[in-house]
């Protein structure tokens, strides 16, 4: 085992400001301040952001927040280019010197290429998206350049093999999701490992849906330890993992960050009890009937309305096994944010013809719709 990693020594806690709390369209920025001081207090020094977070008020906020309040070699500053925005390669230059301005860093601890999967991950080598961050190395505004990634383990794997110069690559992972076969957790972090990339971890906590759960799926956390929160197994679970430079958990009001200090200021990787605790709720939500959609798609070849109905009952099947309604309708509104939703189906029968599950799908449709919108 190797103990002597890039960011060995950052907390285990990295503090994501993708959700922070709001007060309608703006950031609460004195409760953020708070959020910032109670964070650097117990120790912790990574903040992440992006430059499409909050339609870029993320960004700003680490001026305000942590910038102006704290000396520069205080904390560790990570943020992410948005590939999908660039077209050409001076279009690099423009993005990132937007990003310096809006946060007032000066330079950049981490930086990540943004959400590459295989396609995203071509344009770049087409585009010089690798060679932008180097340059921006050689001028000391970034320190350590990667990725995060979204996609299957293979093309994890394609992507490091190409990129010796990637120092670190920020990863979904949670124990839900390890033995996935459409996230591929547990594959993409032996492919990390396997490349000896030290890793980020983000959504520990599945976009908020492990901090919750049906009743009978918590007590058999709270039967184990009653002052744990059901979001702290999730977390330790990440945080546990050989190789992690920090764990993001992005906390939107103080309570959550005091929940979250409070098992990781000192924090303990998890026991062999405990793994065998979480494998037996990862069995019991397995066991929850939810819609047997396999997404095939041929349901979306011959729909009229242009409807992702896969996607949907992605949704649907995540809010049936975790109960947790503003995070599924947060990814509704996602996967419907350019049309397609639930409530278009106009009932044509076009998709159950040629579902081979026979799935209710005019049905389940009329269902989401009721729920999500």
């Amino acid at each position: 085992m190797n103990n002597d990693f890039l960011g060995k020594d950052i907390s285990k806690l990295g503090f994501g400001l993708m959700r922070l709390p709001m007060n309608q369209e703006e950031v609460d920025m004195e409760q953020t301040k708070d959020m910032v001081d109670r964070f650097m207090e117990a120790g912790g020094t990574y903040f992440d952001t992006a430059y499409v977070y909050i339609n870029g008020k993320s960004e700003e906020v680490v001026k305000e927040a942590i910038v102006k309040r704290y000396p520069r070699e205080a904390f560790q500053l990570a943020t992410k280019m948005p590939v999908w925005m660039v077209n050409k390669y001076e279009d690099f230059q423009g993005l990132f010197s937007t990003q310096l301005e809006r946060t007032g860093a000066g330079y950049f601890d981490f930086y990540l290429l943004h959400a590459l999967d295989r396609d995203r991950a071509k344009q770049m080598d087409e585009i010089g998206g690798w060679e932008f961050g180097k340059k921006m190395k050689e001028q000391g505004l970034i320190k350590h350049l990667g990725f995060s990634f979204h996609d299957k383990a293979d093309a994890l794997e394609e992507i490091l093999a190409k990129h010796p110069e990637c120092e670190f690559v920020q990863l979904q992972i949670n124990y839900i999701d390890w033995d996935s076969k459409d996230v591929q957790s547990g594959e993409c972090y032996e492919v990390a490992r396997k490349y000896n990339v030290p890793i980020i971890i983000m959504e520990p906590v599945k976009g908020g849906s492990l901090a919750g759960m049906r009743p009978e799926i918590q007590e058999i956390f709270k039967k184990e330890e009653a002052q744990l929160s059901i979001a702290s197994w999730a977390i330790r679970f990440a945080a546990s993992l050989e190789g992690v430079i920090t764990v993001l958990s992005g906390m939107s009001d103080l309570s959550q960050m005091e929940d979250n200090l409070s098992y990781m200021t000192d924090f303990k990787p998890l026991q062999v009890h405990e793994y065998k605790l979480i494998a037996k709720v990862v069995e019991e939500l397995d066991k929850i009937p939810t819609i047997p959609c396999t997404a095939c798609k041929y349901c979306v070849e011959g729909c009229p309305q242009k409807i992702n109905i896969p996607e949907i009952f992605n949704g649907y099947k995540g809010y049936q096994i975790y109960q947790n309604l503003d995070s599924s309708k947060g990814f509704y509104g996602w996967v419907t944010r350019e049309g397609g939703k639930a409530s278009d189906c106009i009932a044509c029968g076009a998709c159950e013809t040629h579902c081979p599950q026979h799935i209710e799908i005019i049905h389940s449709l009329q269902k989401v719709a009721g729920l999500f919108e």
